[in-house]
């Protein structure tokens, strides 16, 4: 497969879908609105493979236009963008990858987005006890250049159990440990955009393979999976 790539005409389509949110719009642009979607899966396939090469993905996942307004105030019926998620394989390899495309607001993120309430308190603990080797890897110089900072929300103060005055509690009190990094939208246009994308989910490896030993592990270390 040719390598796929993101076209203005898609960016385009998304500006006007935001000025026009509407069905009888939607409804005549159906078709158009069609041919965009599979440019964007198309890409996200081509990057699935790219993935593949480095890490073990499970599935693509692309998110549907259609906005769930059922308990929104805001009562738009379409998304104004085009993302799609990718999920890792095998019970050891934790942590995932999503991609969105906008206008003025293209990113792309990895991480541990909603943890549930026992691997939160797991990474928690791991935290109080040491938090040399996490802070080893999301300060490399090299990594942060790709990713910046650890981000996140977080607790005002402390969680239950844990103490306010802790020198870890920076990453204590964090709710989601994700990392996000932003494209304008000559950087999602420009022919490299795929292979910029592959490098960076490929470069967030050393982050993925800590917080799934961490996350597959006790707090001795030893293994919790049968």
């Amino acid at each position: 497969m040719l390598d796929s790539v993101i076209t203005k005409q898609t960016l385009l389509f998304l500006k006007k879908l935001e000025k026009n949110n509407n069905r009888d719009w939607f409804a005549e642009h159906k078709k158009e609105f069609k041919d965009h979607e599979f440019e964007v899966k198309a890409f996200l396939q081509r990057l699935q493979e790219r993935l593949q090469t480095h890490d073990e993905i499970d599935k693509l996942k692309m998110f549907r236009i259609y906005r769930d307004v059922r308990f929104s105030a805001n009562k738009q019926p379409y998304k104004t963008h085009l993302a799609g998620s990718f999920s890792r394989a095998g019970v050891r390899n934790r942590g995932g990858y999503y991609f969105h495309i906008q206008p003025g607001g293209s990113f792309i993120a990895t991480g541990f987005w909603q943890p549930n309430k026992d691997d939160l308190l797991r990474i928690r603990k791991e935290f109080e006890l040491d938090t040399t080797e996490i802070r080893k890897v999301i300060t490399k110089k090299t990594f942060k250049e790709i990713w910046g900072d650890l981000v996140g929300d977080e607790v005002k103060t402390a969680p239950k159990g844990f103490d306010k005055e802790d020198p870890n509690i920076d990453l204590i009190k964090k709710k989601q440990y994700i990392f996000v990094k932003n494209f304008t939208d000559d950087e999602v246009l420009s022919p490299d955009f795929l292979n910029v994308v592959d490098d960076a989910y490929k470069s967030i490896r050393p982050y993925f393979d800590l917080m799934s030993e961490i996350l597959t592990t006790n707090l001795n270390g030893e293994s919790i999976l049968n």
